[in-house]
Order: C-alpha cells, then sequence, then structure tokens
C-alpha cells in the first residue's frame, strides 16, 4: 500500500463514519511543526507513522542503523491501547476518542519495532489491540470495525508474524485472515487478481494495489521478511477448494500479465490520463518476486530502476523504502538503483545516524578519560562500553 492509498482509504474510513469528509480531504493549514525524529519534511499527518514505518523496516533490510531519534519518534506514537494512529502531534497527551487510529499505522509499526528489537512489549501491544478489532470474516478494514480489505488485512498479516505465531491460528470465530483474503480473491475468468474489497451491491473488482499485496499475504510474508519464491509464476487456475497459495498464484499471474507490456501497473486518476503507477510498480515487484522469484520480478524492476528517481525524490521517504523493499526482493542493489543510492536517499530524509567513525571517537574519548583518571589516582583503570541496539 503506497501512501496514496493510505490517505484514500483514511478518507473514505472518516466519511463512512460520518465526520465531514472536508477536514480529512483539504491540506491542514498550516503545517504541524516537523519533529527531530521524522523522516521527511512534508506534512506527516495522514502518513507520519507509515512512512517512518517503512524507512525503518527498508534500512533494517539493508543494514543500516537508523538514528535512535527515529525509532524512539516511532515508539512514541503509540498510545496505551496499542494502537498507533497516522500521526500524533502531542505525544505527551493522551490519545483520547478523536484521535483515529487504524490498523494500518498499527501494523507497520509493529513491523517496524520488530525489526529495530528492544520494543518488544510496544510490539505485543499493538498486535493484541490488532486481534482485539479483527473482523468476523478473519480480516481488517482500515479502522476498527470497517469492512475487511485486501490491504489491511496483508499489513496486519505481517505484523502477526512478529509473535511467531501461526497466522492461520488467528481466529474470530471460525475465521482466519486467510479466510478474509480468499473471500477477495476472483476467479480466472475475473483474471484471478483481489480486490480491495466488495463494493455496495457485493461486487468484486480486480484491483492491482490490493494484488500485491494480498500476494505477499497470503504467501504468509511480510515487509521485513519477504524473500524471494521458487515457484514459477503459471497461468491462472481455479480450485475446487482453493487455499491461500492458489490466491496467490493467481494474483501472481495477473500481475505479470498487467506489467507484462509496458514494464508497470498504471494508474487512473479522475480527471486525469493514465500514467505510471510507480509506487504499486514496486510492491509488485515485492508481490511476483516473493512468488516466483527475481526472475518472475525482472522486467518491471528493470523498469523502476530507469524511470523511478524523479519520482522518488519527490515523494521522499515512503518512495525510496518501497523502491529499496523492491530492490531487496528482486535481487537488485539499493545502494546502485539505476545509479542512485536510495539508501543513502533515504537516510538523508531523516536523522543522521551514529557511524561507525563517530562511535569509534566518542569511545576513544572515553578511554583518554578513564586513562586519566586512572593515572591521577594511582589505582585501576576504567573501561567505557557503550551500548549497542541489538537486532532480534
Amino acid at each position: 500500500m503506497n501512501v496514496r492509498r493510505s490517505a484514500a482509504v483514511l478518507a473514505a474510513a472518516v466519511v463512512a463514519i460520518g465526520t465531514a469528509a472536508p477536514a480529512v480531504a483539504a491540506s491542514p493549514s498550516p503545517s504541524p511543526s516537523l519533529p527531530s525524529g521524522l523522516y521527511g519534511s512534508s506534512d506527516p499527518t495522514y502518513d507520519g507513522v507509515w512512512r517512518q514505518s517503512l524507512a525503518l523496516i527498508a534500512l533494517y533490510r539493508v543494514h543500516a542503523e537508523p538514528a535512535a531519534a527515529a525509532v524512539d519518534w516511532l515508539a512514541g506514537q503509540q498510545c496505551e491501547s496499542g494502537a498507533f494512529p497516522a500521526f500524533r502531534a502531542n505525544p505527551a497527551k493522551a490519545c483520547d476518542a478523536k484521535l483515529m487510529v487504524d490498523t494500518n499505522s498499527t501494523a507497520a509499526a509493529a513491523q517496524a519495532l520488530s525489526a529495530v528489537g528492544g520494543h518488544g512489549t510496544a510490539v505485543t501491544k499493538a498486535v493484541t489491540w490488532l486481534k482485539s478489532v479483527q473482523n468476523k470474516d478473519g480480516g481488517w478494514g482500515y479502522t476498527p470495525g470497517g469492512a475487511s480489505d485486501a490491504n489491511s488485512t496483508s499489513v496486519v498479516i505481517g505484523a502477526l508474524m512478529t509473535q511467531h505465531t501461526p497466522v492461520s491460528t488467528i481466529r474470530n470465530g471460525a475465521k482466519s485472515p486467510y479466510d478474509a483474503l480468499l473471500k477477495l480473491s476472483l476467479p480466472c475468468a475475473d483474471g484471478g487478481a483481489f480486490a480491495y474489497q466488495p463494493d455496495k451491491k457485493g461486487k468484486l473488482t480486480a484491483n492491482a494495489d490490493a494484488t500485491a499485496a494480498a500476494v505477499v499475504g497470503a504467501l504468509g510474508q511480510s515487509m521485513v521478511s519477504v524473500k524471494a519464491g521458487d515457484k514459477k509464476n503459471a497461468a491462472c487456475a481455479d480450485a475446487a477448494r482453493p487455499t491461500p497459495g492458489d490466491a496467490a498464484a493467481n494474483g501472481s499471474a495477473y500481475l505479470a500479465k498487467a506489467v507484462a507490456k509496458d514494464g508497470h501497473l498504471t494508474s487512473a486518476l479522475p480527471g486525469s490520463e493514465n500514467q505510471p503507477d510507480y509506487g504499486n510498480t514496486a510492491d509488485a515487484v515485492v508481490a511476483l518476486a516473493a512468488r516466483g522469484g527475481t526472475a518472475a520480478a525482472s522486467g518491471p524492476l528493470r523498469w523502476l530502476e530507469r524511470n523511478s528517481a524523479k519520482w522518488a525524490e519527490q515523494n521522499g521517504p515512503a518512495a525510496y523504502a518501497q523502491l529499496i523493499l523492491a530492490a531487496e526482493a528482486g535481487g537488485a542493489d539499493p545502494s546502485d538503483f539505476g545509479g542512485t543510492d536510495l539508501v543513502k536517499q533515504l537516510t538523508a530524509t531523516g536523522p543522521a545516524p551514529v557511524t561507525a567513525s563517530q562511535d569509534d571517537s566518542d569511545t576513544s574519548v572515553w578511554w583518554m578519560v578513564g586513562a586519566g583518571l586512572a593515572a591521577g589516582a594511582g589505582v585501576g583503570f576504567l573501561l567505557s562500553n557503550r551500548n549497542k541496539r541489538k537486532r532480534p
């Protein structure tokens, strides 16, 4: 799910619960002051936690340690209930009913905090909250109690995996998250894709964004742990009793066909001409690789290498993170992606991380202080070890 989709879903959710649409659709003015630990310089009202989470996950995937301030900012966004909002302007103020929390921000933050380590309690609280708002069909909507959708259900599956519990056992009654995804999968006559969610009449419509997310979710993978699969993408095939794997295979076949002609997915915004959809193409690369290996994702991945630099520069940390995840899954080098160092560009949008040279310098200073004290006192010696954040 890209940032545009996240904001659109939030707007729809607010309208659905009876809040006036203009309050969400209009750009906030003035923009809130930006916290020092946040990645990106754009207004974080609708995507702060999401883009921060993607940034931390992407850096984890390339073994780059983020600044402590970036991790602390994300952890500080959590409410006492365990849920996360899209953005919490004043973390010192307790969350109340006026602050909208959502499943996507919560699930992404849980994955990010699990990846960086040291926040086990926060991750468990987030997952516990997600379980408490699971729908009867086994899935999740963007907001608690909202109709289940493929994107939200899939990102929550990633969060559930942090607890090392089989996703199929997380149920509301008899239904698991996989049941919800299967309910949103289309037959081969309709392309084998996934729908975002049923329309008012219950009809399912193929959605590439939802399909990219659902393929990864149906395969039981997450943004943190997604890896290239070893099953070649085949033509769509209807099964009498389809499994999540069957639905993932069909969704992957749909995506492969969708990118075959131009090398990318296409978006059609109301009132505008069709144009390349860079974010969803990056997500499709991850999905294609997760099912069929790096070869299956090579076409759209190469297209992104040639064409995504300007888009990423304009859209900031979430865009760089999506490209890093696509490069990682597709077997490309994130530090030389079409001539762009994605890791360097992402890191530059946030607080400066502690580098090895800085760390060594600080250690040397403390060693010299300790040596001086020891010499002056005539006894013993002083050793100073700095605590390191360890990955789980």
